[in-house]
């Protein structure tokens, strides 16, 4: 059984320009891709939490493994949810040619089961490059909660974006100027989406954070 979730850690933020790793990790392909971009610091009393940053985001990662391996990563993405009712809560997933049978059901459970946001990368390098550009935001704002367009069109978060179908770089940005955050876009309705992007796009994006499509 896995250890419950430290309050005290839990409740402290890291250093800015840091991110503190669950010990679990050391060593691995993610925590490599790392090295000279983010300053880390691991932990053994995280819990569930994989990753947490200053900007008071925690990180659950899925890996292709955890994906294929079964249900179990359910149970662990719950208490996760649990654990960071104070902090913004992120689901990071592989999908790759192996996890994306299964990519679908995590989905819907995370989104709209959770109420959790949910992004996914090909793999750890760019799982890497993700969270190295959140540590390293000009703002301590969650980059996916920020509202400064600024940081917003920041090429990476860009680029998440850009993973909805029928969404290229035009619309990504013009997504991000007009809501909130990924968060936002990952919540509004069809109709409010409409406006901005047109009948069709609008579909896709909803189909696309709602498990709709093939």
């Amino acid at each position: 059984m896995e250890p419950k979730p430290s309050a005290a850690v839990i409740s402290c933020v890291p250093p800015y320009g840091h991110v503190v790793i669950n010990a679990k990790w050391r060593g691995s392909t993610l925590v490599q891709h790392f090295k000279g971009t983010v300053k880390t610091v691991f932990e053994e009393q995280l819990g569930v939490v994989d990753l947490h940053l200053s900007n008071k985001s925690c990180i659950l990662y899925v890996s292709e493994s955890d994906l294929v391996a079964g249900n179990d990563y359910k149970r662990k993405i719950v208490r996760f949810r649990n654990a960071n009712s104070n902090f913004c809560g992120i689901v990071v997933v592989e999908k790759t040619h192996l996890s994306e049978q299964y990519f679908s059901a995590l989905q819907k459970f995370v989104v709209l089961e959770l109420g959790l946001t949910l992004l996914h990368v090909p793999g750890p390098a760019e799982a890497a490059q993700l969270i190295a550009q959140m540590v390293h935001g000009d703002s301590k704002e969650n980059p996916f909660r920020r509202r400064s367009t600024a940081r917003l069109l920041d090429p990476v978060v860009v680029s998440l974006v850009q993973q909805i179908p029928g969404v290229g770089k035009v619309k990504a940005m013009v997504l991000l100027q007009h809501f909130s955050s990924i968060h936002k876009i990952c919540n509004v309705s069809v109709e409010e989406l409409e406006p901005v992007v047109g009948q069709a796009t609008a579909k896709n994006i909803w189909a696309f954070f709602h498990d709709i499509l093939p």
